[in-house]
């Protein structure tokens, strides 16, 4: 059985990620899967099961919603169909980062993330300060028919000090160096809905 997305598919995003520090790739995910992992958020709201999300980690950890407003759920192994097939499509861009790059990436770790109209993401980074085990910071989005003026964009804080924002338009997939790249999301004015997950390496900090 043929794995999707093929080697030379993502080839250019490994190449993009080295060169740049982040890539943008749309249209990475299949239709289908990206239409049933956005009714999958939804079912998961609608039952409760999204928790407003935290700043900070462990016993530090705070719900700010002046600093975020996002509200997430985890993914585990066997929870529904379509995030087992997102899971496996990750593990496959895993293997393609670790053979490109020599990054030593063991796993993934990823929650669905719903923004409310309105809600936002004030810049920051990934890493924890006293957890260096996030390497790659991938986000893949679940919104049809995104509009320019409807907001929501990810910007990205570059190192030459520009800026690049990216919309969250469905099935598009944008990596960056989680230690590296300083971002925010911006409030847009219908729901907002993502996977947010982190390729992660043996790490060297506390925890």
């Amino acid at each position: 059985m043929t794995t999707y997305p093929p080697s030379a598919y993502l080839a250019p995003i490994v190449d993009k990620l080295a060169e740049h520090g982040w890539a943008l790739q749309p249209l990475f995910a299949p239709q289908l899967l990206t239409l049933e992992l956005a009714e999958e958020c939804r079912k998961r709201a609608a039952r409760g099961a999204l928790a407003p999300a935290g700043v900070g980690r462990g016993a530090q950890q705070q719900i700010r919603e002046g600093v975020r407003g996002d509200h997430i759920q985890w993914l585990e192994s066997g929870q529904a169909s379509a995030s087992d097939r997102y899971l496996e499509l990750m593990d496959e861009l895993r293997q393609a980062l670790n053979q490109g790059l020599y990054l030593g990436l063991e796993d993934y770790e990823s929650h669905f993330a719903l923004y409310p109209p309105g809600a936002f993401y004030q810049k920051h980074v990934d890493r924890f300060r006293d957890d260096d085990r996030r390497a790659v910071s991938a986000v893949l989005y679940l919104n049809p028919d995104w509009q320019v003026e409807q907001g929501g964009a990810l910007r990205l804080y570059l190192a030459d000090g520009s800026r690049r924002d990216v919309l969250p338009q469905a099935g598009s997939l944008l990596l960056f160096l989680s230690a590296d790249m300083p971002h925010e999301v911006l409030p847009a004015t219908r729901e907002r809905l993502s996977l947010t997950g982190w390729f992660r390496r043996r790490g060297d900090g506390i925890w």
